[in-house]
């Protein structure tokens, strides 16, 4: 077995950095794009159906976005980001896709709550939510705020000027203590 490669699950996984198989990739090695697939496809997905949208929309953006790489590999400025720019390019083709669909009588249906107690009872739970988020410390209130702006993980860390690794793991403890303050209002009622 190569180097280059190690088992895992059952499966060969090329162990080269994203750079490196964007650039076999781009040199016509069919093993490097079938491993830029595995590591990104399920994020690339991911992003698709975070965007509201269903599974055959969700397709067409994860292979339009394929098609976006496979047009610009070569002229992508930091291919060791290949990662980041694979799952920025599926948002922006599903919020394409979004802008491009028709409103028609059954999405206006799906869109719009024929029921004007829910709306309010919806609207007044958002109001809420956004009360419970301003009432939290630094940095969860801005991070939850910056979380709903649906920024990359890059941008948040800048603005909130904690390392990128962080980020992750700082959202989470965030939405652990939004998650303990509704649990205690909850029970409260």
């Amino acid at each position: 077995m190569s180097p280059l490669c190690r088992v895992e699950g059952g499966r060969v996984h090329d162990t080269r950095s994203p750079a490196e198989l964007l650039k076999a990739a781009a040199d016509g090695d069919r093993l490097a794009w079938d491993e830029l697939e595995s590591r990104f496809g399920p994020r690339m997905w991911a992003v698709a159906r975070a965007c509201g949208l269903n599974e055959a929309d969700a397709a067409d953006v994860v292979q339009g976005s394929w098609l976006r790489l496979l047009e610009n590999m070569h002229t992508i400025r930091d291919p060791a980001s290949v990662g980041a720019w694979l799952a920025t390019t599926a948002r922006r083709e599903a919020l394409s896709l979004i802008r491009r669909e028709p409103i028609g009588p059954a999405s206006f249906e799906v869109a719009f709550d024929p029921d004007p107690a829910s709306a309010v009872l919806e609207a007044d739970g958002g109001r809420s939510l956004w009360q419970w988020v301003s009432g939290l410390k630094e940095p969860c209130r801005t991070l939850l705020q910056l979380v709903a702006t649906d920024l990359g993980n890059q941008q948040m860390a800048l603005r909130l000027g904690i390392p990128l690794g962080s980020v992750g793991p700082t959202r989470a403890r965030c939405l652990e203590k939004l998650r303990i303050l509704l649990s205690k209002q909850e029970t409260a009622q």
